[in-house]
Parts: structure tokens; sequence; C-alpha cells
């Protein structure tokens, strides 16, 4: 008899792709959404059960996970710009919701997808594994690390069989936003700035990686355990320089110092508070761009068996994505 796994988030960035990774696995899939009209595309794959509910509403998760021998939490929201109660209520509420909804059902592993951006500020002189203490620099940043504290709780009092993957800042086709955004969309636009001369350091992650990620962690994963899940550590330099090779994007980079990008960005998040709209540079970018982001997987790589893309291998899919100009696209698979 096949698996079944639970998927909250299934119709989302990852989502889109761990759905046909499950499927390709032989996973029965049965996944979460709030309105499954606006996702037929669900209906493609022969192994899925459409769920209609809110990890924000625990009446609809009631019985949800019945029959289930895996759960993917990947609900969550991230954006740069929000106050606490808009991201409190998904990350944090919504996280709750689900591990109550898992007590007492026999499932051999909880997967809760966090993310490595919760460390906020990394030491310079260190590199961020597992270890690394958690200084969340933002709301969002701050309602991952609730929301990890939760599922460590729910292992330790119900004995939920949690296992925390923190991906690094996603990227790959289908995606539009963070990182998609500043290191492909904008540039493919004319629009190539790198700080301080491109010298702060990113960790990026391609987007299959994470599904198959997942998919190890069911029978690899401890529970209890915290697993980075990234590509290779690159500088801002480094990452224009093999986007711009393979995209063959002849644009100026535009190289500005710290102080403009600070002032720039607090200016337009301050005026933003009038257009009640996510600015295009807000002032919480500086966790993720001002800092030197050197992250370790080596944990998941011996534990896990993950084996992340070459950053540039991961480039030349999400160029050819961009520049098939399908934004909206959803890669047929056969399952």
């Amino acid at each position: 008899m096949s698996d079944t796994t639970f998927v909250t988030g299934g119709t989302g960035f990852l989502g889109r792709h761990l759905i046909p990774a499950l499927c390709r696995a032989g996973h029965n899939v049965r996944v979460l959404t709030r309105d499954p009209a606006a996702h037929e595309w669900l209906k493609r794959y022969p192994r899925i059960e459409i769920v209609r509910g809110d990890v924000t509403d625990a009446r609809s998760l009631v019985g949800a996970l019945d029959g289930c021998t895996h759960v993917v939490h990947a609900a969550g929201l991230f954006r740069f710009w929000g106050s606490w109660d808009y991201f409190e209520r998904t990350n944090v509420h919504g996280t709750h919701n689900m591990l109550n909804a898992a007590v007492g059902v026999p499932i051999k592993s909880f997967v809760h997808i966090s993310t490595v951006a919760l460390i906020g500020t990394p030491d310079p002189q260190r590199i961020v594994d597992e270890t690394h203490p958690a200084q969340p620099a933002d709301h969002y940043q701050q309602s991952k690390w609730q929301a990890e504290e939760a599922a460590r709780a729910a292992l330790r009092d119900h004995g939920v069989p949690i296992v925390i993957l923190r991906p690094g800042a996603f990227y790959g086709p289908l995606g539009t936003y963070a990182f998609n955004r500043l290191f492909f969309r904008d540039p493919l636009r004319g629009i190539i700035m790198q700080v301080n001369g491109g010298r702060y350091i990113t960790f990026p992650v391609y987007i299959a990686d994470v599904a198959q990620a997942i998919l190890l962690a069911f029978t690899r994963g401890r529970a209890g355990e915290v697993y980075n899940i990234c590509g290779d550590s690159l500088t801002h330099r480094e990452a224009f320089d093999i986007i711009c090779a393979e995209g063959k994007i002849r644009f100026p980079r535009l190289t500005i110092p710290g102080w403009v990008g600070v002032n720039t960005a607090r200016a337009l998040t301050a005026f933003s508070a009038l257009t009640r709209s996510e600015p295009f540079y807000p002032i919480t970018l500086r966790s993720y761009v001002y800092n030197y982001w050197r992250v370790s997987s080596d944990k998941a790589k011996h534990e896990l068996g993950f084996a992340p893309l070459d950053f540039r291998e991961g480039a030349r899919h999400t160029l050819a994505w961009y520049r098939a100009g399908q934004p909206g696209h959803i890669p047929e698979v056969d399952c």
C-alpha cells in the first residue's frame, strides 16, 4: 500500500514542485487548499485528494490527517513587509493548529518547513550550521522561530515525530518573489544593483532540491533534528556573474554604497505607510542582503543524502523559464 502524505502549502512555490515529486515517488497525496476551484491543475495528478481548508481554521483540520503516513507542513506567509499580526496568524497559529491535528495520529514523520533566515544576523566569522543561535531580525523571521519552538514542543509533549528543514532562499521556475526577483527578474529588466561591490554572501537553494530533501527526510530524517537545506553560498557578485553569463545579460551593474541602500530602503518603507503596499526595497531586506550567509548543509548531506544542484545549472533552468514567458505555467509531470 502506498504512503499517503498530507501537504499544506501545496499550491505555493514549493508545493508546485513538491506535489509532482511526491507523485513520481509513488505517494498518494492529500493536499489542503482554501479554494480548490482556483487550482484545477491539481486534478492532473491521479493520486491527489483535495481537501478544502485553511491552517488558520482549526475546525477544517479535524480528521484531515486520518490515514496519512506523512505530513509536510509547508504553508507559510513570507513577505519582506507586514505587521506582526499578519505573520502570526499563519506562521504561528497555523502551525499550532497543524501540530494539534497531528496529535494521536500514527504518522511516520511530520516535516516542518522552516527557514535559515530565522538566524537573522549571522556571525560574519562563523559558518551558519544548525547550532548557530537564532536572532530573528523581522516579524517574518520571528514568526518562523516561534513555529519551530511549537514544533519542538509537540515532539516533547505529544511525541509528534517532527523533522525540521531550514531551506535557504528559494529560486527556480515558477518563482517571482525574493531571490528570483532580485537576481533573475530585475536583471532581465536591466536592474542590477550590487551593494558595496557585491561582497555580501547569499544562500540560495534550487526549489526542486527542497522537494527532494522533504522526500529524503521521510525515511532518513531523525525526529527532533534540524537540517539546513541550501546550495553553495555565493557572494552577490558571483551570483550575478553566473546569471549574467548564462543569460547573456549585458546591462551595466550599478554598485551602490551600503548607506545609500539602507537610507533609500528606510525612505521607501516610511512611504509605504501611506500607500499601504510593500515598497520595492523595504528596510527588512537589510537582514537578507547586508550579511554574510555562509550556510552549511553538511548535516543534511551526511544524514539525508541531500545533493544540491550546482547554482549555474539551476540558473540555466530558471532563466529558461523566464525567457519562455510562462509565469503561471505548471510543468507537465508524468506520474
